[in-house]
């Protein structure tokens, strides 16, 4: 067989622990291994009945053909109202695009804004695509390092410092995937201001968790904080987290008009419109009365509870309350082994599995969700009590 010569694209891409994790954990499963599974990243229950009723009933009343590339004119729409009511945000359908997924929203961003060398400044621990995606638009990942025990706050001192003459864009991501921060507004107001010094940086805001957070804190948009930043600010966001909506792959991309456009037309050479019926759901989604969400909320609340009072009790960890989104990132007591190593080998000895910290940045911590049931939650923190007390003691 003739050597493959990759692109250097490719070639830039780590290849993902997460999925290999999950393919050792599959495969003990199939051999009758008892497995604890705390690694989702997608809540544990089924979207509402009315989204999948409309989804299944688009399919009948015709919408499967071709859409617009930058998605369907009514659900852009309702986006918008959305954005307006729910963020506070001055936007019309033009500020916005349906694409597959967020993470397909975050691609074509960078694909559209970043040349070869432009650098992008992300706040470590971070969702773990952030990074490959900037290098498969030619950018360049500078990172800051935050931790657990200063709330993992962006310091802005080290985000000024990170600024050079190629930066083009600061990620921010709250609530946090891996470590569940809710940024505070002083801290955007912060971030704000520096931007205001630097005409030439953009930022991306991820608020994918913005409907799952703790019942006494509020998800606010930086962009309804400046809006004299308006044309410098993206939105990423879509329907997986908060309706449980992972599989329809429904995202969108809220900023200005230009770059919509343009992201529209890099779409329509790449994967065309979103899955048309789907969308339909997603327009239904969009109608569910505020109690659904209290709701869920209310189960997540209870969850991340008992998984942050489990972490805490186990001596050795250190972990941060997470207080959005369904994840805790703890840190290991020491650096006797890597995340990597670590949740290998918690994984074949008790069954438990959990994400490595070394994807998201920091390689002495791993992720543990609680998008799972109560009695999963409880058993799993057993497993890994007793795994400290074994690897650490």
């Amino acid at each position: 067989m003739s050597e493959v010569n990759f692109s250097k694209r490719v070639l830039s891409i780590e290849p993902s622990l997460t999925l290999q994790i999950s393919a050792k954990a599959k495969q003990l499963s199939t051999e009758g291994k008892d497995i604890c599974n705390l690694s989702a990243g997608e809540p544990d229950f089924d979207a509402p009945k009315e989204i999948i009723n409309a989804t299944s009933e688009a399919i009948f009343d015709g919408y499967t053909k071709y859409g617009p590339a930058a998605g369907d004119l009514e659900l852009r729409k309702a986006i918008a109202k959305k954005l307006q009511i729910q963020n506070n945000l001055n936007v019309k359908f033009e500020n916005i695009m349906v694409t597959n997924g967020a993470k397909q929203a975050i691609y074509n961003l960078f694909q559209v804004l970043l040349n070869d060398g432009d650098e992008v400044i992300i706040p470590s621990p971070y969702w773990l695509s952030y990074p490959q995606i900037v290098r498969l638009a030619g950018g360049k990942p500078v990172f800051i390092d935050s931790s657990s025990e200063d709330g993992f706050k962006i310091n802005i001192q080290d985000l000024k410092s990170k600024i050079s003459s190629r930066t083009k864009f600061i990620i921010i991501n709250s609530p946090s995937n891996p470590t569940g921060r809710v940024i505070p507004k002083e801290e955007l107001l912060q971030i704000a201001e520096v931007v205001r010094e630097h005409k030439n940086i953009n930022i991306l805001s991820d608020e994918i968790y913005e409907l799952i957070v703790k019942k006494e804190f509020h998800h606010i948009s930086l962009a309804s904080l400046a809006t004299d930043l308006k044309e410098r600010i993206f939105i990423i966001n879509g329907f997986a987290k908060g309706w449980a909506m992972t599989g329809w792959r429904v995202g969108y991309l809220v900023g200005q008009k230009d770059v919509i456009k343009a992201s529209s037309a890099l779409q329509s050479q790449s994967t065309s419109n979103v899955c048309s019926f789907v969308q339909r759901g997603a327009l239904e989604a969009l109608k569910i009365n505020q109690e659904f969400f209290l709701k869920i909320n209310t189960h997540y609340d209870s969850r991340r509870e008992i998984l942050y009072k489990g972490l805490k009790d186990i001596k050795g960890l250190f972990v941060y309350p997470p207080n959005g989104a369904f994840y805790a990132f703890p840190r290991l007591p020491d650096n006797l082994m890597t995340s990597v190593d670590f949740c290998n080998r918690i994984l074949d000895d008790y069954g438990l599995v959990v994400v490595p910290g070394k994807p998201f940045g920091d390689d002495q911590s791993f992720r543990i969700s609680c998008a799972s049931s109560k009695e999963k939650i409880i058993d799993g923190l057993s497993r890994l009590k007793k795994a400290i007390l074994k690897y650490y003691s």
